[in-house]
């Protein structure tokens, strides 16, 4: 593939995604990051992205977020390995908080499975999965309809959280990095999001490979906040491992097509074992 076409699929995807991480488009365009790195530099050049950490942007990226159409599509085989990682975090007649996302509503596709859950959620998305779960009770905060990402948000919404309690909360967003932690471009969804990490003892972070490395412009989830990282096999190694070193255990989900027998025992257990650093309480 010539450069010209090369950068002509970096910008289609960026375009299409809001955020792409380096890795990603190198896997896309099939050639190597330090190639795509100096296309991304050109594009930049030229005023048509922006780069950010391990990744690039349109343009006022830091403040853009993708439709709901956008990010059903990205990553949908690695948001499903991750969902099924993070059900194994939940126990039956858990009490656990769940954030708005296409990754969360994937998870919320095996929580419907849980018996006696309890599911305290902002996402329209969520709550209508679990709808039909009869072993499962769903509580739905107040607030205002964001239709983009079918969310509650806004003060109704904080106002639900305020004074909660639960063991885990599951959250998602649009870029992850080891320094400023998860973050989304939205300041509404991302109070909601800090309102609920607030009700939770831990705090559970869901990203698939394309938000690593990338930063937005709203902090939800600072990085020694991070309890779990649950990501897919393609996540960038420093990021993930930096994250680690802060305390967060890091489940790497591996995708079906590439599993092999025993693979999720190993990723979630030695190898995850691995990655913990001294000090940092082993599960209950």
């Amino acid at each position: 593939m010539f450069a010209a076409e090369r950068r002509q699929l970096i910008l289609e995807m960026v375009r299409a995604n809001g955020a792409v991480s380096l890795r990603e488009l190198a896997r896309v365009v099939q050639t190597s990051e330090v190639t795509v790195r100096r296309d991304v530099r050109a594009l930049e050049a030229e005023g048509l992205l922006d780069r950010r950490h391990g990744g690039a942007v349109l343009p006022g990226g830091l403040s853009r977020e993708p439709s709901y159409s956008q990010k059903t599509h990205l990553a949908a085989a690695e948001k499903a390995a991750m969902a099924d990682l993070a059900v194994s975090l939940v126990d039956e007649g858990d009490a656990i908080v769940v954030g708005a996302g296409t990754t969360t509503q994937e998870l919320a596709r095996r929580l419907a499975r849980i018996p006696g859950l309890t599911v305290v959620t902002n996402s329209l998305l969520v709550a209508q999965v679990l709808a039909h779960a009869n072993r499962v009770e769903v509580v739905m905060t107040g607030g205002t309809l964001r239709g983009s990402s079918y969310a509650l948000v806004g003060s109704g919404a904080e106002q639900a959280l305020a004074g909660l309690r639960v063991r885990r909360a599951f959250v998602s967003g649009n870029g992850l990095t080891a320094e400023r932690g998860l973050s989304t471009p939205n300041m509404l969804s991302a109070s909601v999001d800090r309102a609920l990490i607030q009700a939770a003892h831990e705090v559970v972070v869901m990203v698939d490979h394309t938000k690593i490395g990338v930063d937005t412009m709203f902090q939800t989830v600072a990085p020694e906040r991070i309890t779990h990282l649950v990501t897919d096999e393609d996540a960038p190694g420093p990021e993930s491992e930096a994250l680690a070193e802060l305390g967060a255990q890091v489940h790497i989900a591996p995708l079906p097509q590439r599993a092999v027998p025993g693979a999720r025992a190993e990723f979630n257990g030695e190898r995850m074992r691995d990655m913990r650093v001294p000090g940092v309480m082993p599960e209950q």
